[in-house]
């Protein structure tokens, strides 16, 4: 019997502080930094975001989404024999944030590890649980994308600092005798590290490099809009299906530019656009399982669509889902 793995339940977890464009401008304006909700919404789509508090941690906000997820699949944490977390902002250098969350969650025994993708995290995770319990080492998964980028912005470069938000998704993931996850196709390229990075590391008890967030985003969005089509187109190839066939497209959230033209190439009306960036800001790794969540906790994904998700960040790394949900 073929093996193939399903999504059995979705959660997400927002934390309590929510910023909108006109919050952020008046505080960015204490710093001298001048920026608007205008000129915020009209390059980005971005209105709000949620930022953690100075205490909270990337395994914190995961462990509330996979309590969530838990809950959605009928499950206990001790069904679980998987923990990935996709996340750019681990708790600390080592252990894993995923080792940190699977004693946050009570459990012990099964494999935990983190996924650095940055913002394609979530699909790289769920593509290597999705290959792991095909070969039969895990039945049960919980795949979880969670950040705190507000930790590493710089709020004195507003063309970086609006975009971005704290939050955590998260998915569990079965084995299954019929197929859910249909394809997948990732990618990456260093040759683009300069363009999206954090170039800063710890030596010796001291910070080496620059520890917050540089981006050019002109470079950014002409790669991004590129590589999603392409590994789209590819995902579909591959489990023998057209764009006609996708019901929902689920990008990763960074820019409603982005999402918009991505759909218009693959001939998606926008209506079949997930679209959370202008809540959550762009969460990174936590992006897509939080806008999954989102979609099905309202309603509009039902059992049996077919979804398509795409990642695109830092490294530079891309690629793609397919599955039935």
């Amino acid at each position: 019997m073929t093996r193939y793995s399903r999504i059995a339940g979705t959660g997400s977890y927002l934390p309590p502080r929510r910023l909108t464009n006109a919050e952020l401008a008046a505080d960015l304006a204490t710093r001298g930094v001048e920026t608007s909700d205008e000129w915020i919404v009209e390059r980005t789509g971005i209105r709000a975001r949620h930022f953690a508090a100075p205490d909270v941690t990337s395994s914190d906000l995961g462990v509330e989404a996979a309590k969530n997820a838990l809950q959605a699949a009928g499950l206990q944490a001790s069904d679980i024999d998987l923990i990935i977390v996709a996340t750019s902002t681990p708790d600390m250098v080592f252990p894993s944030a995923a080792c940190i969350l699977q004693n946050k969650l009570g459990i012990a025994g099964c494999a935990a590890f983190d996924v650095q993708a940055v913002c394609s995290g979530f699909v790289y995770a769920l593509t290597v649980a999705d290959a792991m319990i095909r070969t039969g080492s895990a039945s049960k998964a919980l795949v979880i994308g969670a950040e705190v980028f507000s930790r590493i912005l710089d709020f004195s470069d507003r063309t970086t600092c609006v975009l971005f938000g704290d939050g955590a998704g998260a998915v569990v993931l079965e084995a299954s005798e019929t197929p859910g996850i249909l394809a997948s196709d990732l990618h990456a390229d260093g040759k683009h590290v300069g363009i999206l990075c954090v170039p800063g590391n710890v030596s010796g008890g001291q910070i080496l490099g620059d520890p917050l967030l540089k981006m050019d985003g002109q470079a950014v969005f002409k790669l991004a809009v590129g590589v999603l089509e392409s590994a789209a187109r590819a995902t579909l190839a591959k489990a023998n299906l057209t764009d006609a066939d996708i019901d929902w497209l689920i990008p990763h959230q960074a820019n409603i530019r982005i999402m918009q033209s991505t759909a218009k190439k693959l001939k998606m009306p926008l209506e079949k656009l997930i679209v959370t960036v202008d809540q959550h800001g762009n969460t990174s790794a936590a992006s897509i399982p939080l806008a999954l969540d989102a979609a099905v906790r309202s309603g509009k994904i039902q059992k049996g669509d077919t979804l398509m998700l795409e990642g695109v960040g830092g490294g530079f790394t891309w690629g793609a889902v397919l599955l039935k949900y």
